[in-house]
């Protein structure tokens, strides 16, 4: 079978969950090939190889962590040249998209962006996309080069599925554009305990409802019952009740989790936007007319302020 590459997504070796799911992926159209680029390749092998890498092309340099981006495409341009691969897979991050849509220009090829999930076809890999706020799935596939296709988390199960996972060294050769943005300084993100937004299973979320910074605690508990990640729309966002980091939405981030609670959302199309691809989604809002229930799978019209406590309270007792 033909060699499909994937982008590891990690922290210094440590594999992020979204890689593992790619791998997933890359076996239904091929062999998958590991890229990990930066420190910790000896450490990320046997989780790559526990899921389905054949081999682990790896490449470490100072330019993967001192610069932004283009070292990365670089060293993906050396991989595919060294490969021939089927199809190049990246997760769905804001640094995964920017990375392969550079990639793609390179190489002549065509890409598809947020694919909620990868199969084979008869003319090569077929990703399914969902558009307009959910009102249209599509199918497509790439029909000039070699397909660069990004993914989103929580697409596809994490499926271990031994194989061989043999680090090769990759050669890079960096160019001028290289080292063209500078890394100058990092400030650790404050650690709340919750999982990453983008990559968590459940995200609870408020909107215009919540009314009030004070009042993000309801769904902050909501949130830690169900050890899930919290998310905030637009509006609770410009208002200044939540961080910029939690903005689901257009202009936020797009999140696909196995269950979506908007707690005070309206559903306004930003919004739905990027979270339109959950798949449980469950809505309370006290507006029996929001545009939010025409896209839930269960709707609960009430107050935030006694729904969403009494079902923090019966998650809490049924766990215990």
């Amino acid at each position: 079978m033909a060699e499909v590459l994937v982008l590891v997504d990690h922290v210094d070796g440590a594999v992020r969950k979204p890689t593992l799911e790619l791998l997933t992926l890359a076996r239904r159209i091929g062999d998958p090939v590991a890229v990990h680029l930066g420190p910790g390749a000896e450490t990320a092998a046997p989780v790559l190889a526990e899921h389905g890498a054949v081999k682990v092309l790896a490449a470490d340099a100072p330019e993967f962590t001192d610069y932004l981006v283009v070292p990365k495409v670089d060293a993906l341009q050396a991989a595919a040249a060294a490969t021939s691969p089927a199809a190049v897979l990246v997760a769905s991050s804001a640094e995964g998209k920017e990375v392969a849509a550079r990639l793609a220009l390179r190489l002549g090829s065509g890409i598809i962006t947020d694919a909620t999930d990868v199969t084979a076809g008869d003319d090569g890999p077929v990703a399914t996309q969902s558009a307009f706020a959910a009102a249209f799935t599509t199918r497509s596939r790439v029909s000039r080069g070699v397909p660069v296709i990004t993914v989103k988390p929580n697409s596809a199960p994490v499926e271990p599925a031994p194989a061989a996972g043999t680090v090769e060294p990759l050669a890079v050769t960096f160019g001028e554009l290289a080292t063209g943005t500078k890394v100058v300084a990092r400030t650790p993100r404050q650690s709340t305990g919750r999982p990453e937004l983008t990559e968590a299973a459940i995200v609870v979320s408020g909107g215009r409802g919540v009314n009030g910074a004070e009042n993000f605690s309801v769904i902050e508990a909501l949130a830690d019952s169900l050890g899930a990640a919290v998310g905030a729309s637009r509006a609770a966002v410009d208002a200044g009740w939540y961080p910029h980091t939690n903005q689901v939405g257009q202009t936020g981030k797009s999140v696909s989790p196995q269950l979506y609670i908007a707690n005070g959302i309206s559903g306004a199309i930003q919004h739905r936007a990027g979270m339109q691809t959950s798949k449980t989604i469950v809505a309370v809002n006290k507006d029996a007319e929001a545009p939010i229930f025409d896209l839930v799978d269960y709707g609960v019209v009430g107050d935030l302020f006694q729904v969403v406590p009494q079902l923090t309270e019966e998650i809490t007792a049924r766990k215990g």
